[in-house]
């Protein structure tokens, strides 16, 4: 079994699928935001998929940055904890190819899914093939930024 003590904060997508890349396009403010907090690791999981257990294994604390389809109108803000992250469901929270709802379902099921889980995202508007974040979501980022950086505070990391 992993040792669990790592706190992270892990930025999901592709940047090369518009609002689908969100969660890494938060990591640069977010670790501008964090500079004088070293409690913190903050990592770009891009679509890596399964590659991402053993970082969710070891984590004590996870915070998830994604796109999130909630079938929501496009630029809801969401926010999810613990238990109201779904691990498995009939449609996809996200894009990528191993849905990361399978990576925690996976962690669970190992009894390693991390005590501290916390998700901030937004429904995305546009995620066709293209580079950057749409006039919907991008002006968002900062709202998560903040959203990320209170949870990280009530966890007493930042």
């Amino acid at each position: 079994m992993p040792e669990k003590n790592r706190k992270i904060v892990l930025g999901l997508g592709n940047t090369l699928n518009g609002d689908e890349g969100l969660g890494v396009h938060c990591l640069d403010p977010l670790r501008e935001r964090l500079k004088d907090s070293p409690a913190v690791d903050v990592l770009d999981g891009g679509v890596l998929g399964l590659d991402l257990l053993p970082i969710v294994e070891a984590s004590s604390h996870l915070l998830i940055l994604d796109a999130v389809d909630a079938r929501r109108p496009p630029g809801t803000v969401i926010e999810l904890q613990g238990d109201e992250i779904p691990l498995f469901s009939r449609g996809k929270l996200s894009w990528h190819q191993v849905t990361f709802q399978e990576v925690l379902q996976l962690a669970r099921v190992r009894g390693n899914l991390p005590g501290h889980l916390h998700l901030v995202g937004a429904q995305p508007a546009d995620t066709s093939t293209r580079f950057g974040l749409s006039s919907v979501i991008a002006p968002l980022v900062p709202e998560i930024v903040d959203r990320a950086v209170a949870v990280l505070k009530k966890w007493g990391l930042a």
